[in-house]
């Protein structure tokens, strides 16, 4: 198992331990040599030289044109390294994103965004003459903390956060870009009627649909939110869109048990009963959550990290929840065929919510790989059952899946 006994480091305000130091002090040595030879700093730096240990140990199974680089860690950038290795593997979104790259950035015109820095180090991976190596997201992880100052402090970071945060900017640089273009496009024609209708309708108040990018195709499903008054039976449903599930947890459960809580019919009485449109009143309801279209990419995140009122403060649970290599949501979904493969799963490692250590567990044309940081090994896909959790509230074992990659299967 690649470092399964490594203990969990607090990641650590305000300067990187130093370990982390030594790790990197020859990665940086070299980079700063070839920057100021080259004349080009900032700019993604590989590192290593010769066959890699992983080279060997995957040998002529070694997929044609795959690459496996470890990022490095700047103090406390592990829930960003793990979750950008998520996505990189996440084949979908990797290629879009290379696409995007390829035809749409013009490096001498555009400003850079955080869209910009992830694409120029997703093409730097995929360009790479090497198979394996380090590399250094600098500007990208410098991007990150200039966009959001949550992220600019020391201190350890959670993962899905940070997930949530990539996911919707890159949805919001998209939209702003297609209207910029759009806008430039919708020019008024010389008798004085506009070429593109589309301009009139805006004007008379009509609003444009949102926009779909690739992000959506990728990651985005619909839930409806059906609600049934008990006095007249009228149902009220409500849609809304999801990039990912955060799924409540409970102890020596599945991930399948967890999601059929999740999509179980609620009560609604007492206190809590429902504002009926057709009574008039409060009604006694039912409530439930159902899929109405299933996503492409499916990512769940186990909700470890629970505010506990007696302590005032959060705490992580340990609880033993299994995830299949195999799901099925056809239960839970009006979609057919729903059935979806596990490629990822970003580990936490320590023992509560302030302090540990990310890593990423990654399918990849059947190998799976463990990503540490600037570290890349092969492991047993059996391993992953040593991140399910504790069958016991106090245990050793700190170490627990927390954000679970399906891709669907049979579907695009």
């Amino acid at each position: 198992m690649a470092k399964a006994a490594r203990s969990p480091t607090a990641e650590a305000p305000p300067a990187p331990p130093a370990a982390e130091k030594s790790r990197s002090a020859v990665g940086s040595g070299l980079r700063s040599l070839a920057s100021a030879a080259s004349g080009f700093l900032d700019r993604w730096t590989v590192v290593g030289t010769g066959i890699s240990r992983l080279e060997k140990a995957l040998g002529d199974q070694f997929p044609e044109g795959e690459h496996y680089f470890g990022l490095e860690n700047f103090g406390n950038t592990c829930y960003c390294n793990s979750v950008l290795q998520a996505l990189y593997y996440c084949i979908p979104f990797r290629e879009q994103l290379l696409e995007y790259s390829a035809n749409y950035k013009n490096p001498g015109e555009a400003e850079e965004n955080l869209l910009t820095c992830l694409a120029d180090l997703f093409t730097q991976i995929s360009l790479s003459k090497k198979k394996t190596g380090v590399i250094s997201p600098k500007r990208f992880v410098h991007r990150v903390r200039k966009e959001n100052e949550a992220f600019r402090s020391h201190m350890h970071q959670d993962a899905h956060e940070f997930l949530n945060f990539l996911l919707n900017e890159i949805v919001d640089i998209l939209e702003r870009e297609f209207n910029t273009m759009k806008d430039s496009s919708e020019t008024t024609s010389p008798d004085g009627e506009a070429s593109n209708g589309e301009v009139n309708h805006l004007a008379n108040g009509v609003r444009r649909e949102p926009l779909v990018t690739w992000v959506h195709k990728d990651f985005q499903g619909i839930l409806t939110n059906e609600t049934k008054c008990l006095m007249c039976e009228t149902v009220t449903a409500k849609d809304e869109t999801f990039l990912d599930l955060s799924i409540d947890i409970e102890q020596n459960s599945s991930l399948t048990s967890c999601l059929k809580n999740f999509f179980s019919t609620e009560t609604l009485n007492a206190d809590d009963k429902f504002f009926c449109d057709k009574c008039c009143s409060l009604q006694e309801a039912q409530k439930r959550m159902k899929i109405k279209k299933a996503p492409q990419i499916l990512v769940i995140h186990l909700k470890r990290f629970k505010f506990i009122e007696q302590l005032s403060r959060h705490k992580k649970l340990s609880y033993r929840v299994v995830y299949p290599m195999e799901l099925k949501l056809s239960s839970a979904s009006d979609d057919v065929d729903c059935e979806y493969s596990l490629f990822a799963v970003v580990v936490h490692l320590g023992s509560g919510p302030n302090q540990g250590h990310y890593v990423s567990q990654i399918k990849s044309s059947d190998h799976w790989l463990c990503f540490d940081d600037d570290n890349v090994e092969k492991i047993q896909e059996s391993s992953l059952q040593t991140f399910y959790g504790s069958s016991r509230e106090y245990s050793g074992n700190t170490d627990h899946g927390y954000i679970l990659f399906y891709e669907r299967i049979g579907k695009s």
